[in-house]
């Protein structure tokens, strides 16, 4: 039987054992998906014994995202260019280091129907969701905004990712909006208790009539963003959609099978 498991700090709450896990099931492979609580300072010692325990594989979380490339052999060019890994492949005795997120938004949003290929995409935020975001859809052909409450951090972004994509600020958003054919809530504003007045202080009214919305974040599903997207009649895509396509691009990475889209999805819902 092979290991994985999800390295973070805290971990607890992570929905990806039962999604891997159900994936396991339905494709035969004879494994398990673990939970990894790790401290910052014990990330080196945790991939140390990753190794040495011959675990198969693994994701990590926050806070190691941008941290755990150094203990690692390799960096894929991708993961390097984002600053972040989100996926460990083993390859032997080697440790590559991966980044699905950003290809695995892609996937969700592709899966809802949607054109990225020349549209103008807005994303709210400018931390490492946005980041991820912005690389994929860029890669995708879409033209990109970034808009945040401290522009400089946008820019700083837009910067590392060698982009030209514009950055914004979150009080400047009107006549973006009257730009936008996707609209990306990158922030975890929508998951506290401003969340109601997050989506209600954006320019609404502005938005194009065609314009999709998307929410990053998959608790809850419906946040206070789509909520409104689509009560004004726009299409909206949840989070869940990200996470299920990032989890299945690393068990595909990890096993070789094509992942079971449906059944990691039922596990989460």
């Amino acid at each position: 039987m092979s290991v994985y498991g999800i390295l973070g700090w805290p971990v607890a709450h992570s929905r990806s054992p039962a999604m891997q896990e159900a994936a396991f099931r339905a494709c035969g492979v004879d494994a398990r998906y673990v939970r990894f609580p790790v401290r910052p300072e014990a990330l080196g010692d945790a991939v140390r014994g990753l190794r040495a325990l011959g675990i198969a594989g693994a994701n990590v979380t926050v806070p190691h995202k941008e941290a755990v490339g150094a203990h690692l052999d390799a960096v894929d060019a991708f993961a390097r260019r984002l600053g972040a890994v989100n996926t460990i492949v083993r390859e032997g005795d080697r440790l590559e280091g991966r980044n699905t997120d950003a290809p695995g938004l892609v996937r969700s949003l592709e899966e809802a129907g949607l054109q990225l290929d020349g549209k103008r995409a807005l994303v709210l935020g400018a931390g490492g969701a946005a980041r991820a975001a912005v690389a994929g859809l860029e890669d995708a052909g879409a033209t990109v905004r970034v808009a945040a409450r401290r522009p400089a951090q946008a820019e700083r972004l837009l910067v590392d990712l060698e982009s030209d994509g514009q950055a914004l600020a979150m009080d400047a958003l009107e006549a973006a909006f009257a730009e936008t054919d996707l609209l990306v809530q990158a922030t975890s504003a929508t998951m506290g208790e401003r969340a109601e007045a997050f989506a209600a202080q954006l320019p609404w009214d502005a938005l194009k009539e065609a314009a999709a919305a998307v929410d990053l974040v998959y608790t809850p599903r419906e946040t206070t963003v789509l909520r409104e997207a689509a009560r004004r009649g726009h299409p909206t895509v949840d989070g869940l959609g990200m996470l299920v396509h990032q989890g299945a691009l690393a068990f595909e990475a990890w096993t070789g099978h094509p992942a079971p889209l449906a059944a990691m999805r039922a596990a989460l819902l």
